[in-house]
C-alpha cells in the first residue's frame, strides 16, 4: 500500500510538472508575456519601470530601468531564434529590445545587442529597426501611436531585423571582430531578452511577445 501511495504521488507530481511546462503554438512560438502579469520578468535598477495595462506591457515613464525575461521558456537562454512582437511608440520616446543579454543590476546592459525602438522626433539619431550602433536606421517609417510588427532572427552569426516585414538590418558578425570597439559585449553568443525603459519621458507599449527557438 505504501509503495502504491508513493507511486501515485510521483505520478501526480509528474503530471503537474508537465502541465506547467511552456507550450508552443502551432507555428512553434512560445509566449514570453502572458498579457496579464509580469510573471517571468524581472526589473533591474528601477522596479517600477514596467506595468501591465489592458493586456499590454508598458515600459518607461520613470528613471532608467531594464526588464529582463527570466521565465521558463528555454530557461531564458536563447541562441538561435525568431522573435516576434508588436510595439507602439508614444511621441518623443526611446526604448529597445535586447537579446543575447543577461540580468544586470544597473546601467545599460553590457552583454548582447539592442534592437532599437525610437520615435522619429526623439533626439537619438538611431531609429526604430536599427541594430544599435552596428547597423543604424536614420529614419523610421512607423508612426507614433500606431502598432507595428517587430521581428528579430538570429541564426549562427547572422542577425536580421524586420519592421512590418521590411528588412531594416542584416548583419553577419565576422569571427574575431567586434562590430563596435567601444562595446566589447556586442558579441553573438546566447542569453535572454530585455526591454528598455530609457528615461522619464519615454513610454513604449509591447504585446504579443513570442519566441521560436531554432536549432543551435
Amino acid at each position: 500500500m505504501r509503495q502504491l501511495l508513493v507511486l501515485s504521488l510521483l505520478f501526480t507530481l509528474a503530471i503537474s510538472i508537465r502541465a506547467d511546462e511552456p507550450k508552443a503554438d502551432a507555428d512553434g512560438y512560445f509566449a514570453l508575456f502572458d498579457g496579464k502579469s509580469l510573471d517571468g520578468w524581472k526589473a533591474a535598477e528601477n522596479p517600477t519601470m514596467a506595468k501591465v495595462d489592458n493586456g499590454e506591457l508598458v515600459v518607461g515613464g520613470g528613471p532608467r530601468g531594464h526588464l529582463f525575461y527570466m521565465g521558463p521558456v528555454k530557461n531564458h537562454d536563447f541562441k538561435n531564434f525568431e522573435f516576434k512582437g508588436q510595439v507602439k511608440i508614444t511621441p518623443n520616446s526611446n526604448s529597445g529590445i535586447y537579446f543575447h543579454t543577461e540580468f544586470q543590476e544597473k546601467d545599460w546592459p553590457s552583454k548582447g545587442f539592442e534592437a532599437q525602438v525610437c520615435s522619429n522626433n526623439y533626439k537619438d539619431p538611431k531609429k526604430t529597426g536599427s541594430l544599435y550602433a552596428v547597423q543604424n536606421v536614420d529614419k523610421s517609417e512607423v508612426q507614433d501611436g500606431e502598432w507595428f510588427d517587430y521581428y528579430i532572427k538570429v541564426e549562427g552569426k547572422r542577425v536580421i531585423i524586420k519592421i512590418n516585414d521590411k528588412v531594416t538590418a542584416d548583419f553577419t558578425q565576422e569571427d574575431g571582430k567586434l562590430p563596435n570597439a567601444g562595446m566589447p559585449g556586442r558579441v553573438l553568443s546566447h542569453g535572454t531578452f530585455a526591454l528598455q525603459g530609457h528615461d522619464p519621458k519615454s513610454i513604449v507599449h509591447y504585446k504579443n511577445l513570442r519566441v521560436k527557438p531554432l536549432a543551435d
